[in-house]
């Protein structure tokens, strides 16, 4: 068993030709620029729309746990009661609340991923494990991608690289291919950004190199944060520098996921950012190019 909170058709953006993105709940990581919030904790949530509600009460009258009121119109979770049941959102007429993250087992998600496999055939495409961060669930994804091995399935795992040396060599065993991410190399400024520490990340991704494993680093390229001279130059040397220099993926900063936070109590830090300009993204290339690296932009922004 595993958690799931989305299955994505027909992608476009996960890695070679139409491809099924399976999205693994719970992630280490804390970046300021994730558009994919509702991957963040390791569990069911509850996530609530405002402006669906109507304030009929019917979720109220529907929770067991008195987790639920309404003071002023709208309801208000006691998050000391909820137990994530789904008993209020069945009630809901309005699809105001909704719960995110599910239990699938290995052969639930291959029911859907084998739903599309004339599209994998006809594009050279296949399946693709997101998140969140799916190493945090290695046991899951490892029976995953041996099942679609033994379907013939082209698989490709993207990660964050923040997991345990065996837990990654492990699933790069199994995976055809690996989108690693790459934010920040410099420690102080991955923790103040991400949440966490980049030694890990950076040591993972030397030894995939020296394994000579199917590698493709995506760099996400947000304004303000990463995309300053210093960073782009450690980036392109550490990569170059690499047994196996790995081609670079670099991803567009996008607002999308900004409205998710407010279903979800969060506080999204960069409403104030905008989106690269093409010129900008050229200097980004040219200065990285100086490095002699495989360079695609993408129009879909990171994660």
């Amino acid at each position: 068993m595993g958690l799931i909170f989305d299955i994505k058709k027909f992608a476009l953006h996960d890695g070679a030709g139409i491809r099924t993105t399976v999205f693994l709940k719970g992630c280490p990581l804390r970046c300021r620029w994730c558009h994919n919030p509702e991957g963040l904790v390791p569990k069911p949530e509850i996530t609530f729309r405002e402006r669906r509600c109507i304030g009929c009460g019917a979720c109220v009258d529907a929770c067991e746990h008195e987790a639920l009121s309404i003071p002023d119109g709208a309801p208000v979770t006691d998050e000391d009661h909820c137990v994530r049941c789904g008993t209020c959102t069945e009630a809901c007429a309005t699809l105001a609340r909704e719960v995110v993250g599910r239990e699938m087992t290995v052969d639930a998600v291959m029911e859907e991923i084998l739903k599309d496999v004339v599209f994998y055939t006809e594009s050279d495409g296949g399946a693709t494990f997101s998140g969140g961060e799916p190493l945090m669930q290695p046991d899951f994804l490892d029976a995953l991608l041996v099942a679609c091995r033994a379907e013939g399935i082209h698989t490709a795992v993207d990660t964050s690289g923040f997991a345990p040396m065996e837990i990654l060599r492990g699933m790069a065993a199994l995976a055809d291919l690996i989108l690693y991410d790459l934010k920040l190399m410099d420690e102080e400024r991955h923790r103040d950004h991400t949440g966490g520490t980049n030694a890990g990340i950076l040591e993972n991704l030397g030894a995939l190199s020296r394994d000579a494993r199917n590698v493709v680093v995506r760099v996400p390229v947000i304004p303000g944060i990463n995309d300053d001279a210093e960073n782009l130059d450690d980036l392109g040397a550490f990569v170059a520098s690499l047994p196996t220099p790995f081609p670079l993926d670099l991803l567009p900063y996008q607002h999308m996921g900004m409205d998710k936070y407010v279903r979800f109590g969060l506080c999204y830090t960069l409403s104030g950012v905008k989106p690269p300009s093409e010129e900008a993204m050229a200097d980004v290339v040219r200065r990285l190019e100086r490095f002699k690296l495989r360079i695609t932009v993408h129009g879909e922004g990171p994660q």
